[in-house]
């Protein structure tokens, strides 16, 4: 089976990723595009909402079975696994807390990307698993613990202690307002089902693609501004915030080939597990571990990987999914 280029190139054609492009330039031509802050957290609030209670509504159409709790354990496994190798490479460059920062990061998931390609999913019309959701939401705090763990065992090895309360981590990254409320929308989808959908759909579904606009739009304007702050490392950041998303991208692909997933699900998994969080990261990190450089990960993640992804990545994964899923 051919790649289909002329699908993937279509891809960039969707309005939300153009006006990602129109905010990514903006800063880069000192021009000011600016939403508020409250507004941008309302739209997020939204997002969560929306993308958690549709799931929740195809999670009761489907049902919960043994494939889809063997992805949800496949999902978690990667995000807990991924930052032992992320912080090994990243270890080579930075200090070990900038190394566990980048490790938390790639290990994570970024909710917007995600958001990104069920939208383009639903464009085309290819199915996808409401399950998906719960990945996307089981897989944004494993890492952040383990990299954590991870640092803290090997200044323990240094005999350096590391003052890190797990308590407050723990509840950080596993009761975060985003979590509870993907997972808490997830739930009242599946309880309510057809009927609850019935009522909310035009808030939930016909509204989706024109406040997903305001918010890339607004993320495009975050991430120009990022940009600029890769200069001391950008040499090493720049291939770094490319290359390992998309080899993430292809073990998630056939991580999903094994799991017999279809195309819709298979390129959710692969943009899970190809994304990098800049968000929930970045809130945990001010938390545990308060050295860790904002201008390497942040930077990274939000001014190479999410741009690169929204814009190429996505494109590229539908089309691998088709060559390797498609029946």
């Amino acid at each position: 089976m051919a790649m289909d280029w002329s699908a993937a190139l279509a891809n960039l054609q969707n309005p939300p990723i153009l006006f990602f492009l129109l905010g990514l330039l903006a800063p880069l031509l000192r021009s000011q595009i600016e939403i508020p802050a409250p507004v941008t957290k309302l739209i997020a609030l939204y997002l969560l909402w929306a993308i958690g209670f549709k799931g929740g509504v195809e999670l009761a159409r489907g049902g919960v079975s043994l494939d889809v709790a063997a992805t949800l354990l496949v999902a978690i496994g990667f995000a807990a696994l991924s930052p032992l190798w992320v912080f090994a490479i990243a270890r080579r460059r930075f200090t070990v807390d900038d190394a566990t920062a980048l490790a938390a990061t790639y290990g994570s998931v970024s909710a917007v990307t995600f958001l990104t390609a069920c939208a383009l999913l639903d464009r085309q019309g290819i199915a996808y698993g409401g399950h998906m959701v719960a990945a996307m939401a089981l897989m944004e705090s494993p890492a952040i613990v383990v990299a954590v763990l991870l640092r803290r065992r090997l200044l323990a090895r240094q005999g350096v202690a590391a003052d890190v309360r797990l308590g407050p981590l723990l509840h950080d990254a596993l009761l975060n307002g985003p979590v509870l409320l993907l997972l808490g929308s997830l739930a009242i989808g599946a309880l309510t089902g057809e009927r609850g959908y019935a009522t909310m759909r035009p808030l939930c579904t016909d509204l989706f693609q024109g406040v997903l606009v305001f918010f890339l739009l607004d993320l495009g304007v975050m991430a120009g501004g990022r940009i600029t702050q890769l200069r001391s490392n950008w040499k090493f950041l720049v291939p770094f915030a490319v290359l390992l998303p998309a080899v993430h991208a292809v073990l998630g692909l056939l991580l999903a080939r094994a799991l017999g997933l279809g195309v819709g699900d298979g390129m959710l998994l692969a943009t899970l597990t190809a994304s990098a969080s800049y968000i929930a990261v970045p809130a945990a990190m001010r938390l545990s571990v308060p050295a860790a450089e904002p201008s390497v990960y942040v930077a990274a993640a939000l001014g190479v990987t999410f741009p690169w992804n929204i814009v190429f990545g996505l494109p590229l994964m539908q089309a691998l999914a088709n060559l390797l899923l498609a029946p």
